[in-house]
């Protein structure tokens, strides 16, 4: 899987350095990427205490790709410097640019004891 290449963006509003970014991208890394910013653009925008900075999809538990959709169900993100277990299933359009759908579960801290076992970091 590609590095990281999201920060927290909204929903609607990729920045034109991310979607230049993203367009240079193979079409899985693009979907990976695209519905990882979105993870962030969600979590920080809905009702909880976390303001993410980072998500990785593949934390975990490696993503299942089929078209343009991922099913995230080992996804990790960080919030205050503690990283937080996460699942996601998003579908986007054929461009792999535009999310059609997209629902998330957050799940528990996960101890910083188990970060280098899933190279997570401060």
């Amino acid at each position: 899987m590609a590095a990281l290449l999201v920060g927290a963006v909204p929903a609607w509003a990729l920045d034109a350095r991310l979607k230049a970014g993203l367009l240079k991208l193979d079409p899985d890394t693009r979907l990976e990427q695209r519905c990882d910013a979105e993870a962030l653009a969600r979590i920080a925008r809905d009702k909880n205490p976390y303001k993410p900075d980072r998500v990785v999809a593949y934390a975990i538990k490696t993503p299942i790709l089929q078209g343009d959709t991922i099913q995230s169900p080992g996804a990790a993100f960080r919030a205050k410097g503690e990283w937080y277990r996460l699942s996601y299933d998003c579908r986007t359009a054929d461009d792999r640019m535009h999310v059609l759908s997209f629902s998330y579960r957050i799940g528990d801290r996960i101890a910083e004891a188990d970060w280098p076992k899933y190279n997570l970091w401060r």
